[in-house]
């Protein structure tokens, strides 16, 4: 790859991967949950119907992009991803100000152990139906977010594969991770990754919408750092202004 292909494909390898990745520990946090009160069984059946929904998703989608013209895929991807990437940054605005509780995925796994438990009270089934398509969900679920995140960060420049391959490299990472502490991935930093990723796409969405319109922004490819950048910049103002409100509130 020569360096001017490898400086438009970094930022969308690197945006796909950390976006993934905190979808794929959400989802991994409640697949170790079925799997550990109900079996690994019907953890991987949810698990592998899931990943199977979402790999015909996949391949469908695959040639119809190929039929959108570029400009009208660049815009429409672009508004999506500026939505999506804001309600992130929105997020973990918020969460960094302490409007809103941190995500604990030590919280969500008793949560998720514990209505499996009564629902196992409740009802036995011999295949385990309940558990099974607690972890269908999950996966297919957060799958479908890193699908949208890897169309949305790659189709605008034909980087599909790259931006799979980011996805792809945070699935392996955390599943290594999972299989070898065979707990919830508590320490992950997944706020401060979603405040990271909430920044990346919505610089993206802004960048692909004025592509969709035709804007031909200076410095090209540079004017996707400019936007992270301020992006940043709001967002960690906001935050220490949300956190000092809050604090003289609550004297």
């Amino acid at each position: 790859m020569n360096p001017a292909t490898w400086s438009t494909a970094a930022p969308v390898i690197g945006s796909a991967f950390l976006a993934s990745l905190v979808e794929v520990v959400e989802a991994f946090t409640i697949v170790l949950a079925v799997g550990t009160l109900r079996g690994w069984r019907p953890a991987a059946l949810g698990t592998g119907g899931a990943l199977a929904v979402l790999g015909l998703l996949v391949v469908s989608l695959g040639p119809l992009l190929d039929q959108v013209p570029l400009h009208l895929l660049q815009f429409v991807i672009g508004v999506l991803l500026l939505l999506f990437g804001m309600g992130w940054l929105r997020k973990a605005i918020l969460r960094a100000a302490d409007v809103i509780p941190l995500h604990d995925e030590n919280a969500i796994f008793a949560s998720e152990s514990a209505q499996l438990a009564e629902a196992a009270g409740r009802r036995q089934t011999s295949f385990d139906w309940i558990a099974g398509l607690t972890a269908f969900k999950a996966v297919l679920l957060e799958g479908l977010e890193v699908v949208f995140i890897v169309i949305a960060v790659g189709a605008g420049r034909g980087l599909l594969w790259p931006a799979a391959l980011g996805a792809l490299a945070a699935c392996l990472v955390i599943l290594m991770i999972g299989v070898a502490i065979h707990k919830p991935l508590a320490k992950v930093p997944e706020n401060t990754l979603k405040f990271g990723v909430g920044v990346m796409l919505s610089a993206f969405g802004v960048f692909w919408t004025g592509e969709g319109l035709g804007i031909r922004w200076p410095g090209q490819d540079i004017a996707l750092v400019v936007f992270a950048v301020l992006f940043l910049a709001v967002g960690v103002a906001t935050a220490a202004a949300l956190r000092r409100l809050t604090v003289e509130i609550a004297r």
